[in-house]
């Protein structure tokens, strides 16, 4: 019998393996940008709009300190099968919402398949993408502002 995959608590949803794809994901993603790339993952979202708690995740990690205001969170409340992405101000504006909004829809469908270390990979690729079209990376003066682990809330 199978178990559900947002049954399960924020740590035990992915492998170690799979931790270990998603940081070097996040990595790879960043080594062609100056953008910052976060994931977030916790049980139960108190809040009922994920943008908001996505917001306050964004604020609390305070990753609105990066130099050009290029960082982006993945939001996930596994249990409540919730997910947001929240941009800062430099890349959002240059982006808007329905690069955002399609990369959501991306992310679902693999989610929905089970499919959720892949999913998150697929999600860091794609805004790594997006970041470098508008902040590419700069040998001379870019640097890692932003520790690129998985954070897990409770």
């Amino acid at each position: 019998m199978a178990f559900s995959l947002f049954n399960r608590h924020p740590q035990e949803v992915l492998t170690s393996t799979e931790k270990e794809q998603i940081v070097e994901a996040i990595r790879q993603a960043e080594s062609r940008t100056s953008g910052e790339i976060r994931v977030y993952i916790e049980s139960h979202n108190k809040y009922v709009d994920p943008v908001d708690r996505a917001a306050e995740v964004f604020f609390k990690l305070k990753m609105e300190h990066t130099a050009d205001r290029n960082a982006v969170l993945l939001y996930v409340a596994v249990k409540d099968r919730q997910l947001a992405i929240f941009g800062d101000e430099g890349i959002y504006q240059r982006t808007g919402s329905m690069y955002w909004n399609g990369l959501v829809k991306k992310i679902l469908e693999h989610f929905n398949q089970q499919h959720f270390a892949t999913g998150i990979s697929e999600y860091i690729h794609q805004i790594g993408e997006g970041l470098h079209q508008y902040f590419p990376f700069d040998r001379a003066t870019d640097q890692n502002e932003l520790p690129d682990d998985i954070v897990f809330g409770s």
